[in-house]
């Protein structure tokens, strides 16, 4: 007699919702932390191949910060698709443009590159300002780990 594999079905999952607070975080510590939600892996449901994560959503994305030069040097390249189409921003530029790309872009890097990671995407709701219209959804408020000695 075999064993059987358990797979949560998907239609019993509860899928949580997050609030995540981005005011002074660093921007890595912040993207593993929503990455790893996004997926659930923080579940003892979690099987790599499905989508058993909850939801994130991220507040005050404006407020996010990066240690040492990467103000300054750390670089966002997009290209147009077109010869010559190469556009490049640093991070204070993005930051005082578009500064939920930030975020997104750094937890997409984290997810998986195929169907399932496009689809966990989805389920990351980033604001700029510290309102969000998903009050509705009850999001848990989350605290996102800091290392002691860390200002």
């Amino acid at each position: 007699m075999m064993n059987k594999t358990y797979l949560p079905a998907q239609d019993s999952l509860n899928r949580e919702w997050y609030v995540v607070d981005a005011t002074d975080q660093r921007l890595g510590r912040l993207a593993t932390e929503i990455a790893m939600i996004l997926r659930g892996k923080n579940k003892p449901e979690y099987t790599p191949h499905m989508d058993t994560g909850g939801f994130v959503v991220v507040v005050n994305a404006e407020k996010v910060t990066v240690t040492g030069k990467k103000h300054s040097q750390k670089l966002y390249r997009r290209h147009s698709g077109r010869p010559g189409g190469m556009k490049t921003e640093t991070f204070a530029q993005l930051q005082d443009r578009i500064p939920e790309r930030i975020v997104e872009h750094a937890v997409k890097g984290m997810l998986p590159k195929n169907s399932l990671g496009r689809q966990l995407f989805t389920k990351l709701k980033v604001y700029a300002g510290a309102d969000h219209p998903h009050e509705a959804q009850k999001p848990q408020e989350l605290k996102i780990n800091t290392i002691p000695g860390e200002s």
